[in-house]
């Protein structure tokens, strides 16, 4: 929603960069825009590896540019502000998303669901119109500069070092979550107990409904049932996955692989809806075919894209307050580091988030 010019007081950066799609990392020095009138400074203390960050750094949705400094997952401290800005002050805690502009103006933008905005500005990977295109560099980083508009408040009794993972898998889950509605009672299933996954548990459990998690190894069994899920199913057990069509009033799939999703559109029960927050790469996309929407008449499937800002801010306030957060393993910010921490995502070695310290970069 800012408009603003390159000028001379470019403000330098330092950060993690991917420099091809072999995943290669190396210590990288960059700028970021002159801080404008409505903008922010924050120097970011954690950073949060996303799955989606992989996809992006090797080219799993499409082509890209590199240097990449990935991450839109970050939390830090404000250090400066434009003159007119309102909404922080320095020394508070920030926290910058998924995207980091949109046009203001279209009827995504004033409906508050920027994230399907035209014009809309993802935190890296992208080129910024707002910024006479420059391309936009993430959060694995020393700082961020971003519009107070794209910055989230972040109250200062939060668990920082958690905090960075809820402006991604948070609000990725909470979205759907909220539109449709999840109550008290309702059976509920989440496809994919990942990053994603065990904030979806998180909060529905918080909703009071029965919780049902899918996945594919027996080491996150009992993790989900101390999380409160009341059942767990291994997908690779033919025997655990009897009985439960016609049976769910929701279903969330989380899951950044191919999979099967007329399985869980099978769960529904009338009227059941089923949301598919995940997304594979290009090469493995899993397929649904029209002919079952008919034989499961009276069965919704949508896909959801995290959520706007203001719908970003009740999730935070909402988790802070309830105690929700993601179960994060810390490490470093070193090249070598993130290379490890992307292998492990891809063996399947890391539970849930690995969280960047950036304030050892």
């Amino acid at each position: 929603m800012v408009f603003a010019l390159m000028g001379q007081n470019r403000i330098p950066a330092k950060g993690i960069a991917a420099m091809n799609n072999q995943g290669d990392f190396e210590i990288y020095d960059f700028d970021r825009h002159e801080l404008g009138d409505t903008d922010i400074l924050m120097e970011i203390t954690y950073a949060s590896i996303c799955h989606s960050d992989i996809h992006h750094v090797k080219e799993e949705w499409g082509a890209e540019e590199y240097p990449m400094v990935p991450g839109h997952e970050m939390v830090g401290r404000v250090t400066k502000i434009g003159k007119n800005v309102t909404a922080f002050k320095v020394g508070d805690y920030a926290g910058v998303g998924c995207m980091i502009n949109s046009c203001g103006t279209c009827k995504y933008c004033k409906a508050h669901m920027e994230q399907y905005c035209p014009k809309v500005v993802m935190t890296y990977h992208a080129h910024d119109p707002f910024h006479n295109n420059e391309i936009t560099q993430g959060g694995y980083s020393s700082n961020m500069v971003v519009s107070q508009d794209f910055a989230i408040k972040i109250p200062k009794n939060a668990e920082m070092d958690k905090v960075a993972p809820l402006l991604c898998a948070g609000i990725t889950t909470y979205s759907p979550i909220n539109y449709v509605d999840v109550k008290k009672g309702d059976k509920v299933a989440v496809a994919g107990y990942g990053g994603l996954g065990h904030m979806a548990v998180q909060y529905m459990v918080a909703r009071g409904a029965n919780v049902t998690v899918f996945d594919i190894t027996e080491e996150k069994r009992a993790d989900a049932l101390a999380m409160g899920a009341v059942k767990f199913v291994n997908v690779n057990n033919a025997e655990e996955l009897k009985g439960l069509d016609n049976t769910m009033s929701f279903v969330i799939s989380t899951i950044p692989a191919n999979y099967d999703p007329n399985m869980y559109l099978k769960m529904l029960d009338l009227d059941g809806q089923f949301c598919i927050v995940g997304l594979p790469a290009m090469a493995n996309m899993p397929v649904l075919s029209i002919d079952k929407f008919i034989w499961k008449g009276n069965r919704k499937v949508f896909g959801s894209q995290i959520g706007g800002i203001k719908e970003t801010q009740e999730m935070v306030n909402y988790s802070v307050k309830h105690n929700i957060y993601p179960e994060v393993e810390k490490i470093p910010a070193t090249p070598k580091a993130v290379e490890e921490a992307y292998e492990n995502v891809l063996d399947g070695k890391v539970k849930f988030r690995y969280v960047i310290d950036m304030s050892t970069l």
